[in-house]
């Protein structure tokens, strides 16, 4: 998946060191800059950097730390691992005031509720853009133009999460329309989609019960690697999510086919439909079409699986689906449960339901 903190701070620091090399003369530069990667890995301060890009070391250093090692961290290690995480965060802030991954993650640490997130993020969105464009045009304006393209992008990305996050909050909060707003902002900043916020909204425009947005959304979707529009995860969910809705269980029925199908080994965890933390710098990395991606999708789609209470206690939507699932993989549904202690859904269909604000 897209954002690539420790690949950011290679980027960034190797875009400083070409820059540092500029007067020199080209076979020169060639063979100093042949050394880049071994000093930047055993002896990072030799190399030229400012205290933003010192800022956005720490950043890459808390990111590890806060989505990578504390979800998986027994009860002993997190309380260390957080304030470790939050040290980081506090350093490069102090280094660079205007370090906006760094106070985005600093505060969404000390911020449980989602909507003070939303609200945080919606009120200084527009300073961080500002500030962002800032950066880009005055490095653009030290570049020629083969650089030019890779130091906007990294100019903008602080910016680019930090709308990816707010279009996420606004989803979690119920504020579907501006969740639609927000992402569709993004996609116009960045039509490469490199902060994956297509399957925000893809999310968004199942909950608004917009089927026109959702396929027009499926129809030119962004497409970073070359490789077509290939079923994934989140759109197809949406696209059950209103098939539930309208009560057309046959053609949700069928989407559910399709969607094991293109994540083989994948029917337990939609039978178990597991929640996970969200990542602090951005989605978290996994393969894709993995079973990792599955589990990611269905924790973010929460907000369609768990809509409305059915017996089981579970959404009526989530609960259509595990059901669906161990029908369509009774056997294999059983092995991932006796493997990690689960029990299997029971039978029967469950009724569409859900909002739209």
């Amino acid at each position: 998946m897209a954002h690539d903190s420790r690949r950011d701070d290679y980027l960034r620091m190797s875009l400083r060191y070409a820059l540092s090399l500029d007067e020199s003369d080209p076979g020169a530069a060639a063979r100093a800059f042949a050394t880049f990667g071994r000093r930047l890995a055993q002896d990072r301060d030799s190399l030229p950097q400012t205290d933003a890009d010192r800022a956005f070391h720490l950043v890459a250093r808390a990111t590890e730390v806060l989505d990578y090692r504390l979800p998986f961290a027994g009860d002993a290690q997190v309380e260390a691992l957080s304030a470790q995480a939050r040290a980081l965060l506090d350093e490069a802030i102090s280094l660079d005031p205007s370090c906006h991954d760094a106070v985005r993650m600093r505060m969404s640490c000390e911020t449980g509720s989602y909507e003070a997130r939303w609200r945080f993020l919606s009120e200084r969105a527009e300073k961080v853009r500002a500030s962002c464009e800032a950066e880009r045009d005055q490095l653009c304006g030290l570049l020629d133009a083969a650089r030019r393209p890779l130091a906007a992008s990294l100019a903008m990305r602080p910016w680019w999460r930090w709308m990816a996050e707010m279009a996420e909050c606004a989803l979690i909060c119920g504020r579907n329309r501006e969740s639609v707003r927000v992402a569709r902002q993004l996609l116009e900043a960045d039509p490469g989609d490199l902060s994956d916020v297509r399957f925000t909204l893809a999310y968004a425009l199942a909950k608004l019960e917009d089927e026109k947005g959702l396929a027009e959304l499926a129809a030119n979707y962004p497409d970073p690697n070359g490789l077509g529009h290939p079923d994934d995860a989140w759109v197809m969910l949406a696209q059950i999510a209103l098939a539930h809705g309208r009560w057309d269980l046959r053609t949700a029925r069928e989407l559910v086919e399709r969607l094991l199908a293109s994540y083989p080994g994948s029917a337990g965890v939609m039978v178990r439909q597991m929640e996970i933390a969200d990542g602090r710098f951005a989605r978290v990395r996994v393969e894709e079409y993995s079973e990792d991606e599955m589990v990611l999708a269905l924790s973010e789609g929460v907000v369609l699986l768990q809509e409305g209470v059915e017996r089981s206690g579970r959404g009526v939507l989530g609960a259509w689906l595990a059901r669906t699932v161990s029908e369509l993989r009774p056997r294999e549904v059983e092995e991932f449960m006796r493997a990690t202690g689960g029990e299997a859904a029971g039978t029967g269909a469950g009724a569409p339901g859900g909002e739209v604000s």
